[in-house]
């Protein structure tokens, strides 16, 4: 279908289109956005089913969700909670982080992967990104420990797994904990093991422009029974019924005791169910998103103004995030004109991320621009494409025609 396809628009670059932010025709006539989530009857029937249950929330689905993603992951414990930046606040928690210590991420995230240490009084400290893969460099991450450093925050961004063996040898070798923000990263393989189990803890996000959503959720995944008990009581007040830790001896089939200060992090039972459908098509997700990433690759590899994403040969990556780099003395404009000619052409995309460091609340923090040079000149280029199941080849030809014909009107030397 792919060739078919492809011959249709070959004989279209061979004359120079222009692009329609300077006139000419859009390559589509209505928008494709860079993600959106699938959903099919058995999502619906299995939320109605739940809706017309006795538990809405509490109840049966949470403990079938957790015990599916061990199954898929290896993992010996997951607890499963309300979004991924809660799934992060606990991780964080149940690592022991507190007031004083330190906690080393990227820059190049969603915000949540530096708050969670804000959140336990600590402080981020950012490490510099590899170039090339765009995941968190384990070099830069070891120059930047302390005697104050507690634990990793290390993001599998777009999907594709960190470099997990040389950040376990060095928080091993340091006594850090190991979180992997796995927001992006359900479906990858990391030398041929579901990530999910590698790490100390690994976190889950389960919102709609993910790979598998439940419309909000997330999880913290682990193999120590020790966190695993901590994000229990942190997901849920601190409160616990279980009287092996409790303070005081229980004389009422009622009782139960706050030990701890925790939050209301709890998911429903109507998202765990919808979750776990989504789970059941996690293959095919999987297949279709990889089909669209290589047929990606081959269209921009060749082409001078674009930058390939390079993937390390340990993962076997479902990708979240198609990131199109540009070049930038390859081009005579700069990225925020890419950006809007894409949109004319009703290919709609978005920017993934902003440095979390620039945003005004850590520069009150005293962060200053600077700090990581590769995550900063890689914002300054970027571009994510849409990537999503439901895209048809069609869609995916059309991005395709869309960056070639822009890229190739505006190719040059910068002005």
């Amino acid at each position: 279908m792919w060739k078919c396809v492809s011959l249709l628009y070959k004989w279209r670059d061979m004359t120079m289109e222009k692009p329609a932010i300077e006139g000419g025709k859009p390559v589509r006539e209505t928008p494709i956005y860079y993600g959106h989530q699938y959903i099919d009857e058995a999502d619906i029937q299995v939320v109605v089913e739940v809706l017309r249950s006795d538990f809405l929330t509490c109840g049966p689905k949470i403990g079938e969700l957790e015990q599916k993603l061990c199954a898929l992951t290896g993992a010996k414990y997951a607890v499963v909670c309300a979004n991924g930046t809660a799934a992060l606040h606990m991780a964080a928690m149940a690592a022991g982080v507190k007031e004083g210590d330190e906690v080393i991420t990227t820059p190049i995230t969603f915000a949540a992967s530096a708050n969670c240490a804000l959140y336990c009084g600590a402080r981020p400290v950012f490490a510099d990104i590899d170039p090339e893969t765009y995941n968190i460099d384990p070099k830069k991450v070891e120059a930047a420990i302390t005697p104050f450093t507690k634990a990793v925050v290390a993001v599998d961004y777009t999907g594709q797994s960190v470099a997990l063996d040389p950040l376990r040898d060095i928080c091993k070798k340091h006594g850090l904990v190991l979180i992997e923000d796995g927001a992006h990263v359900i479906g990858t393989k990391y030398k041929g093991q579901p990530n999910g189990s590698l790490s100390d803890m690994t976190t889950f996000s389960f919102h709609p422009v993910k790979t598998v959503t439940g419309g909000e959720g997330g999880a913290v995944l682990t193999n120590d029974e020790a966190y695993y008990k901590k994000l229990l009581l942190y997901r849920a007040h601190g409160i616990t019924r279980d009287e092996s830790l409790m303070e005081h001896e229980p004389d009422e089939p009622w009782y139960y005791e706050q030990i701890a200060l925790g939050y209301n992090y709890r998911m429903t039972d109507m998202q765990a169910a919808l979750i776990i459908s989504q789970l059941d098509k996690l293959p095919m997700f999987s297949s279709r998103r990889k089909e669209i990433v290589k047929r990606y690759d081959e269209a921009f590899s060749g082409m001078p103004e674009l930058f390939v994403q390079r993937e390390i040969p340990e993962s076997d990556t479902t990708r979240h995030l198609y990131i199109l780099r540009l070049v930038p003395e390859k081009l005579r404009i700069d990225r925020k004109r890419f950006f809007e000619a894409l949109a004319a052409e009703n290919v709609c995309c978005n920017v993934h991320y902003i440095p979390t460091y620039y945003f005004p609340y850590y520069e009150k923090l005293g962060y200053r621009r600077g700090l990581c040079p590769n995550a900063e000149k890689l914002y300054e280029e970027i571009i994510s494409l849409p990537l999503y199941y439901a895209m048809s080849d069609e869609d995916v030809e059309s991005v395709i025609r869309a960056v070639k014909k822009i890229a190739a009107y505006y190719a040059g030397e910068h002005a």
